[in-house]
């Protein structure tokens, strides 16, 4: 997703790295740990902030949407594609 709005010209990838490269430090600042196993989850939580303050996401929204994966992920039978019900 990152990737595709930059390159649809949402964002530099300049703009990204740097937002991405201060989301890293503030992750080892706060005692996260330094072999890069919480990469996937400091690149989500960057992006997620990113969008917000460049106004391209309602947090609200944000939310409503991590609430709708969770239950469906919980929901769901093991093996089987995780998928949201149609809105």
């Amino acid at each position: 997703m990152t990737h595709a709005l930059s390159a649809a010209g949402h964002f530099t990838w300049p703009q990204w790295a740097a937002h991405f490269g201060g989301a890293l430090e503030q992750a080892q600042a706060a005692g996260g740990p330094t072999d890069g196993s919480d990469y996937y989850d400091v690149w989500l939580v960057a992006l997620e902030t990113f969008l917000i303050e460049s106004r391209f996401a309602d947090p609200a929204r944000l939310e409503e949407l991590r609430a709708a994966w969770t239950k469906a992920y919980l929901t769901t039978p093991h093996g089987a594609p995780v998928e949201l019900p149609a809105s």
